[in-house]
């Protein structure tokens, strides 16, 4: 087996632990998690101060970031969803009269025209285990890792996970791209 294939098996077995881990909780406790989630988010200066920040619409047991973009939308704060377009995701500013369809995995995507990856200041990532390294494993479709590098230099990139979903540490080639924070229900984990 080569480094390459052992690397995705690993990753693979990663995504189904945490997803089992991550659906084991109730949803109360889900909820719970996810509200002071956003309060730890939503205090950071990095997502505070920042004029245009990217997040995700959440769908099954992931981090709810609802209260999270309502927040920001209500502060003032332009916000945009990633929506996939030829593989790559560009960043797409939700507006209030904004459609919103349903993309293949389940988040929803709104419809528009995209913004340049430099117009964002923060972006909120997702993600189904972080270690402390800001490593991170996503669905397995490397989205984000080829997204994030496209922002402007200092655009922080913020994690967002439930503690169950913190390992020791994740594993990672060359083309995985780490964030400089993950915010927990617990704690902010400044990786760099």
């Amino acid at each position: 087996m080569s480094v390459s294939d052992e690397l995705k098996r690993r990753k693979r077995a990663l995504r189904a632990r945490m997803r089992a881990a991550r659906d084991a909780a109730s949803e109360a406790e889900r909820a719970g998690w996810s509200g002071e989630i956003a309060r730890r988010l939503l205090g950071l200066a990095e997502v505070r101060d920042a004029r245009t920040v990217m997040a995700f619409s959440s769908f099954g047991s992931e981090v709810d970031t609802r209260p999270v973009l309502e927040r920001l939308l209500a502060d003032g704060c332009a916000v945009a969803l990633p929506r996939v377009e030829g593989g790559r995701i560009v960043p797409v500013e939700l507006r209030p009269d904004a459609r919103l369809r349903p993309a293949s995995f389940g988040a929803l995507e709104p419809e528009g025209d995209p913004l340049a990856p430099e117009a964002v200041d923060a972006v909120i990532v997702p993600g189904l285990a972080f270690d402390r390294r800001g490593y991170r494993v996503g669905y397995g479709g490397g989205f984000y890792d080829r997204f994030l590098p496209l922002l402007r230099a200092g655009a922080p990139r913020v994690g967002v996970c439930f503690s169950l979903q913190l390992v020791e540490e994740v594993p990672h080639g060359p083309a995985d791209v780490p964030v400089e924070l993950v915010v927990t229900q617990d704690e902010v984990i400044r990786c760099r």
